[in-house]
């Protein structure tokens, strides 16, 4: 394989770019609640989101099955129609069987996949490149690292991801450190071609305004039109116009982190009427106190609807 070649091609044609929405996974008794998120995609497609990111963090994948991480991108991808990229999340801390997850979602259509760093083994960063490499040469999709130290308990250090970006279907990161200062160290790094994606909705607008190309959004379950909006304002250098949507925005983010996510979005799209508001073990819905806060809230924000 000509790795300049391919590596240009592939980038050209997966530059994933703007609002990209994490999507909740809404069970109900069966398993997954369909109708809840067929809406839950018409709404992000009616808003303009730019891409949809089933089975990631937010969307609970590390507890699907396989018959149901299927089943949540074959619905997801019969909704699209290709209109927008699907990225699935596939990443665990097997690298086999994050490579199965990827054939998978290869299988079903995905425009790309999203990888996470290995959780709970604790690799070193040459392992992490390795993991990486193993797992795009096998899938063959563009493959987006998922950089997010809080939860996988190891950070993907910028020398590392600069090594990655090499590969010719490595094509861009989710970085969810929240630091800027890593969002500066990444712009000034990488290739332009090589797609920076913030992954925490508190440092979107910091994040593209430093030169990033979109975000991969939890609030965007719940206000899509916002994200879309905010996204477009920042790239487009109108700060402030940004600074004021992402200050109406800015209480929203902080309710969606009053508990581990996805569990207070999803009970903020219950509200909305998309779902039923559960997570699976080991999380256990938000707690009555603070679902009434959410509710207060939700009533508050005059841009929030069904």
């Amino acid at each position: 394989m000509e790795v300049c070649g391919e590596r240009c091609l592939q980038k050209e044609v997966v530059m994933l770019q703007g609002a990209m929405v994490a999507l909740i996974t809404p069970f109900n008794e069966e398993g997954i609640d369909r109708q809840a998120l067929s809406a839950i995609v018409d709404r992000c497609l009616e808003n303009g989101t730019e891409a949809l990111v089933p089975c990631g963090t937010t969307g609970e994948g590390a507890v699907l099955s396989d018959r149901e991480f299927e089943e949540v991108l074959a619905l997801v991808l019969e909704k699209t129609q290709k209109r927008i990229p699907v990225i699935a999340g596939c990443g665990t801390n097997s690298t086999e069987k994050t490579i199965e997850r990827g054939l998978m979602a290869k299988r079903q259509g995905v425009q790309a996949i999203l990888v996470v760093t290995p959780y709970y083994n604790k690799p070193n960063q040459a392992s992490l490149a390795c993991h990486f490499k193993e797992v795009a040469d096998r899938v063959e999709l563009p493959l987006l690292l998922y950089n997010v130290p809080s939860r996988a308990g190891v950070d993907l250090l910028p020398k590392t991801v600069i090594q990655l970006a090499e590969h010719p279907l490595i094509v861009g990161i989710k970085e969810a450190t929240g630091s800027i200062r890593r969002a500066f160290d990444l712009v000034h790094a990488l290739p332009d071609d090589f797609t920076l994606l913030s992954g925490d909705d508190f440092t979107m607008l910091p994040f593209i305004l430093s030169g990033g190309h979109g975000v991969i959004s939890v609030v965007g379950n719940v206000a899509p039109g916002q994200v879309k909006e905010l996204v477009r304002l920042g790239r487009e250098g109108r700060v402030e116009e940004a600074a004021r949507l992402n200050k109406d925005l800015y209480p929203l983010m902080e309710a969606l982190f009053w508990d581990t996510n996805p569990v207070p979005v999803k009970m903020a799209m219950k509200c909305l009427g998309y779902g039923n508001g559960l997570t699976r073990l080991p999380l256990l819905p938000l707690n009555e106190q603070l679902t009434s806060e959410l509710k207060v809230l939700l009533q508050k924000l005059p841009f929030i609807s069904p």
